[in-house]
């Protein structure tokens, strides 16, 4: 059986090479094509999105279910959030197909096609090596804010291979603050099993959940702290982190 799997996870990484040479290739065509009359670059996050959503859509050792997506209200500016588990989240948050610029690590832009194609959507790179990255980085978030793009961070700053919550980082909270802006937040479950932090081989056919929390708004933390607001939203996260464990052991 394991051989099986084996053969299965080749099969599928060589599938995923390869039509990332095509798919960047679309992308660079749709920022051709778009860039004169589309600033805030919907439509081609949009097609980021399908690629992202394509390989959860054929694969079925990943199926995937999204909870209260109607809680997302598209036409509003966000500050996202959500926990981190594996690489595979980050599909799964393309998979709501809502309009967002991530915040990523700046050595992500040297991958080929995928990060070439997180360059060729202007999202937000953060140098963590450079001692004036932070600052850019919050200016570069309130940039895209200011123009109507919601901002998508993971609070944690890296992959929790536990599973349980790890402690966020204030950035995001801070920004939600100064811009003034809500946040919504967002909890994954079930992507560290999926594809764990330092494997590439499947394991098992794993569900991956998705739940959309209801929006904070800034009159709600208009009077707290970044540390303080960022308790709250953890708060938040993690009983519906632990109410998905208990319905996904119960199943």
């Amino acid at each position: 059986m394991r051989f099986l799997f084996l053969i299965f996870s080749l099969l599928f990484w060589i599938y995923v090479a390869a039509t990332c040479v095509v798919l960047f290739l679309v992308a660079l065509l749709i920022r051709l094509l778009t860039f004169p009359f589309d600033r805030r670059l919907r439509l081609l996050h949009f097609f980021t999105s399908f690629w992202g959503s394509l390989y959860l859509w054929t694969n079925p050792f990943w199926p995937l279910r999204i909870e209260e997506r109607d809680k997302i209200d598209r036409s509003q500016v966000y500050v996202m959030v959500s926990n981190h588990q594996s690489i595979l989240d980050i599909l799964v948050i393309h998979a709501l197909f809502v309009h967002f610029k991530w915040v990523s690590k700046r050595e992500n832009a040297r991958i080929p096609f995928i990060g070439w194609n997180v360059v060729l959507n202007q999202y937000v790179l953060f140098d963590r090596d450079s001692r004036g990255g932070s600052i850019k980085m919050m200016r570069d978030c309130r940039f895209h804010l200011d123009r109507g793009s919601s901002i998508m961070i993971f609070p944690e700053g890296t992959r929790s291979t536990s599973g349980k919550l790890r402690p966020f980082k204030e950035g995001a909270f801070r920004l939600a603050l100064q811009a003034q802006r809500p946040i919504l937040p967002i909890v994954l479950n079930g992507t560290g099993e999926s594809l764990p932090k330092k494997g590439f081989i499947l394991q098992k056919r794993t569900p991956i959940r998705v739940r959309v929390l209801p929006p904070i708004h800034p009159d709600t933390f208009a009077s707290m702290g970044p540390s303080e607001l960022g308790r709250l939203v953890r708060d938040r996260m993690e009983v519906a982190l632990n109410q998905m464990k208990s319905a996904e052991s119960a199943a």
